[in-house]
């Protein structure tokens, strides 16, 4: 099967066409990082309430912080075919934004290792958000995920990526 592109054959892909994990180990660790980013829309009263720490769950934004730094870490366990990666950093910012309303989430993993942190940074902004979806949905079931990707991407063969 070949890639699209005049690229390198996609490797994850046996030579019978069954998916398989990446064979990293003759590659050479380097730096790699990556950002993330999504945000969660709710009405603006369930914004406040969050600001506010209201909630009969707790701190929300405490808790969705701890929730995405341990999904980042179980990446490989909820993901098929990612690599278990030792990350050196994982930071999560939540900041709520009254203009949506919502909060925004972004996660920047770090790793010297042999593939990308990408998954993880990814992860871990989803996860943080769903459990803020999880604590609030008491008083906002209407509340919306939305445009979570991938900012930037440094390190590796491939070398640095930007969203434009």
């Amino acid at each position: 099967m070949s890639a699209p592109d005049n690229r390198e054959p996609l490797s994850h892909v046996s030579s019978s066409g069954e998916a398989s994990m990446v064979d990293v180990g003759g590659k050479a660790l380097t730096e790699r990082v990556a950002r993330a980013r999504g945000s969660i829309m709710m009405r603006a009263e369930t914004l406040a309430a969050i600001q506010a720490n209201t909630l009969e769950k707790g701190d929300v934004l405490a808790v969705a912080r701890v929730a995405g730094i341990l999904a980042a870490k179980r990446t490989p366990d909820l993901i098929p075919l990612c690599h278990p990666i030792p990350l050196t950093d994982l930071q999560i910012v939540l900041r709520p934004d009254e203009s949506l309303p919502g909060i925004i989430a972004e996660a920047t993993a770090r790793a010297t290792w042999k593939t990308g942190v990408e998954m993880e940074a990814l992860t871990a902004v989803t996860v943080a958000l769903l459990t803020i979806y999880d604590m609030a949905k008491s008083l906002d079931r209407g509340m919306r995920l939305d445009d979570i990707s991938l900012l930037h991407k440094s390190g590796g063969k491939l070398g640095d990526w930007s969203r434009g």
